[in-house]
């Protein structure tokens, strides 16, 4: 099937700028499992070609127009966040790179294990899960697993995750899955929270801090002012826009909200991916 995204829509720029953990690039297809259907991706110049299992593409538009956030307005949103000729040059590199909306509660275990990580561990370290308590599905030839409930995350334990090579993550992944399974912490609710309430929500989870809990807020619960602020986008702040002037955490988010305004989220993502793929951009423009 074929589904036409609206213009600016860029896949790879979407799938590779590290929001998502459990997509794998072969050759120009994407393959991806979302919401419990093992995805075959690829954009041309006709549109974006989709295969999926156990579901049919005709049933999952609905999810797939939700998850790559297709009801932004990116040309709007361009207009909102474009300050000043920095961020000018990351729209300018990356056109069409979107937010995700991703399942919670994956998206909340995939920032568990990006705790003091990489994105290539953290990519093992979701298919690890995925793998030991999800269920598999097929695709065109590949087999791949859903991933777990929280109920069987919780179920599994703290021992058994940490053979899942989680380390020291394995604890605060266990109180988190105990936290989702029982009720006493409703992620659906956070969406509809003011966003510094929703950021207190999951900073109450051991292990969580304010990075871990905006990332999950940004990708994941429609916190478009969310601003995950990790080494990159810290590089990119102190170099590019603070002058030298030292500031923490809150106070970055806070001069985001104010300079950005409620797309700070996007601004975001692009000085992330901007700061991160800059010396390879580099290259790329000098020959």
């Amino acid at each position: 099937m074929r589904l036409e995204f609206p213009h600016p829509f860029d896949l790879k720029e979407t799938l590779e700028s590290g929001q998502a953990h459990r997509w794998k690039r072969y050759g120009q297809w994407y393959s991806g499992v979302v919401y419990g259907n093992l995805l075959h991706m690829r954009q041309d110049l006709f549109g974006v070609e989709v295969y999926s299992a156990p579901e049919k593409p005709e049933k999952l538009t609905p999810m797939l127009q939700s998850y790559f956030r297709l009801d932004d307005d990116l040309p709007a949103i361009y207009q909102g966040i474009n300050k000043d000729s920095r961020i000018a040059e990351m729209i300018g590199h990356y056109p069409g790179m979107r937010l995700l909306r991703q399942e919670p509660w994956e998206c909340l275990v995939a920032f568990i294990c990006s705790a003091t990580s990489n994105i290539p561990r953290i990519h093992n370290n979701m298919e690890s899960i995925a793998n030991t308590y999800g269920t598999p599905v097929t695709l065109r030839d590949e087999t791949r697993s859903t991933f777990p409930s929280p109920q069987q995350v919780a179920d599994a334990g703290e021992t058994a995750l940490r053979k899942l090579a989680l380390g020291f993550r394995a604890k605060y992944l266990a109180v988190a899955a105990r936290q989702v399974a029982d009720g006493e912490l409703n992620l659906e609710s956070l969406r509809t929270m003011p966003y510094w309430e929703a950021r207190a929500r999951l900073e109450e989870l051991p292990g969580i801090g304010a990075k871990i809990a905006d990332c999950v807020l940004a990708f994941s619960l429609d916190k478009m002012e969310a601003f995950p602020i990790d080494r990159w986008v810290s590089r990119a702040m102190h170099e590019w826009y603070l002058n030298g002037k030292k500031m923490n955490y809150d106070d970055i988010v806070r001069w985001a909200h104010e300079y950005f305004g409620p797309y700070a989220g996007y601004a975001q993502q692009y000085l992330f991916q901007g700061k991160r793929l800059e010396k390879k951009v580099a290259r790329k423009t000098s020959t």
